[in-house]
């Protein structure tokens, strides 16, 4: 009975032994995983660091970048486009000719320092390979208002534009909260030196997309062409299959107390998410002057 006893006792003190034992080869370990894992949190990094360094600095590296005034720009469409400028117009205080200037306060305004959701800015930068140069421009102007003539946009053709009777002035159009929509657009006007010139069959001002060359707005000077000669509705059919927009619809909310001449008519066309542009065909009479404005 006393031999069983010891036995027992003897096994049970071995499992004791045993089971400390496996405990502490665990404790060990632990300990040595911790050691490793705050070792390599200290050390690990600045290794990194210095490879990185080792890596990179002193050293000469070839890298292909974009040209002057390029870089990431969002693919618009054109009805996005003509949203986009004709918001930033709204927004702008800037006349488009010689009779609606005589409707709008004149401001002292700093185009370089704009708010709001929309912003109209000179672009000083030169334009990137893909754009139109200003010693481009006049000539693809002229390209245009031919083309705009022979799809009966224009009533009658315009007298070709040089620089020697207008500026030029690259602009870029912002939406602020998403300013990857964007365009560049050239604004070409008459010279002040020019005003007292004949103006018959004359461009007055026009804003071209500088990428494309396709005419977003424009006024001119008819030589003899009244209101009663335009057909606004085929006119506007012309310059928007002109420009590939699509969309058209009926403008109802019209108020003339908001125009600046009796001789109009509206149209809208699909914009940016549920907006509209919408697109105004005028003309004032007595000095024959007819519009095509996307700018309210």
């Amino acid at each position: 009975m006393s031999v069983q006893i010891r036995k027992k006792k003897n096994r049970t003190g071995s499992q004791y032994r045993r089971k400390y034992r496996n405990q502490k080869y665990v404790f060990v370990f632990l300990v040595i995983g911790t050691a490793f894992v705050v070792f390599g949190a200290i050390w690990g990094p600045e290794q990194l660091s210095q490879y990185r360094d080792r890596y990179t600095l002193n050293k000469i590296k070839a890298e292909a970048v974009e040209g002057n005034g390029e870089g990431y720009r969002y693919s618009l469409n054109n009805n996005e486009k003509l949203y986009i400028l004709s918001k930033c117009l709204t927004n702008q205080v800037l006349p488009e000719s010689e009779a609606s200037a005589l409707t709008k306060v004149q401001t002292d305004m700093d185009y370089n320092n704009l708010t709001g959701n929309y912003a109209f800015v000179v672009n000083h930068q030169e334009p990137s390979d893909k754009e139109i140069t200003e010693e481009q421009i006049y000539e693809r102007c002229n390209e245009e208002l031919a083309k705009m003539y022979t799809l009966a946009i224009l009533p009658e053709e315009v007298r070709n534009v040089t620089a020697a009777t207008h500026s030029a002035v690259l602009y870029s159009a912002i939406d602020v909260l998403e300013p990857r929509n964007n365009l560049s657009v050239w604004k070409i006007s008459l010279k002040t030196g020019q005003q007292n010139a004949k103006k018959e069959g004359c461009l007055l001002d026009v804003y071209i997309d500088a990428d494309t060359g396709l005419v977003y707005e424009f006024y001119v000077r008819t030589a003899g062409s009244t209101w009663a000669d335009i057909d606004s509705d085929k006119m506007v059919a012309q310059w928007s299959e002109y420009l590939g927009l699509t969309g058209q619809g009926v403008y109802e909310d019209t108020n003339p107390l908001l125009e600046t001449t009796s001789d109009y008519k509206k149209y809208k066309f699909a914009g940016v998410d549920n907006g509209n542009t919408v697109v105004t065909v005028g003309f004032y009479e007595g000095i024959n002057e007819l519009f095509l404005k996307i700018s309210r």
